[in-house]
């Protein structure tokens, strides 16, 4: 995903946007043919579509872990859940819609660390650089590399990443499997 060509990128980002404007007209993604996008956009791909408002306060993200869809078709469907089904917010109205700011994030594959305590999956990490997934049964949570901004120690990043899976902070189970992964950021300012 790191050799993505600018014209991809900014396509993916015209899907997301499209698709949050669909989103408020029809109520549901905006439908996307790969065959019509270029060959980059129709691999299957994994992504995440953050929404922030202008005051880079998080509005919605929502994504996938693993590639199941092409990528064009992935990233549509995760800015409409993000705009429209995050359970953590309010559904987007055409106001805040229109000064939202998008980010989406292309997630490479992920790498399976050998950890057996919170001190080795801490010392592994790469602060800045790594996703993280944390898995024990069916509780799965994950933190995408830009968390790292507000969560700069790598012991609170997994502490943080724990609560969020419904676990116990600062605990090791039998069983707790961890992934790293690295992931291609595109957007920001604007119509990101």
């Amino acid at each position: 995903m790191s050799g993505l060509a600018p014209s991809d990128a900014g396509r993916l980002l015209a899907i997301a946007r499209a698709s949050l404007a669909h989103g408020l007209s029809h109520g549901c993604a905006l439908p996307v043919d790969p065959a019509a996008e270029s060959p980059a956009l129709r691999v299957p791909g994994a992504s995440f579509v953050t929404l922030r408002t202008a005051g880079q306060d998080l509005r919605g993200c929502v994504g996938t872990l693993e590639p199941m869809h092409a990528l064009a078709v992935d990233v549509a469907e995760n800015a409409y859940r993000a705009g429209f089904h995050d359970p953590r917010f309010e559904p987007l109205g055409v106001e805040e819609a229109r000064r939202i700011e998008l980010h989406v994030s292309l997630l490479h594959p992920p790498e399976r660390l050998a950890a057996r305590s919170e001190a080795e999956l801490v010392a592994q990490l790469r602060p800045g650089r790594d996703g993280l997934v944390l898995r024990l049964g069916a509780r799965r949570a994950t933190f995408l590399p830009e968390v790292w901004q507000m969560l700069p120690s790598p012991t609170e990043f997994v502490r943080a990443l724990q609560r969020k899976a419904g676990l116990a902070p600062g605990s090791w189970s039998e069983g707790l499997e961890a992934f790293r992964y690295a992931a291609t950021a595109i957007g920001g300012e604007g119509d990101a």
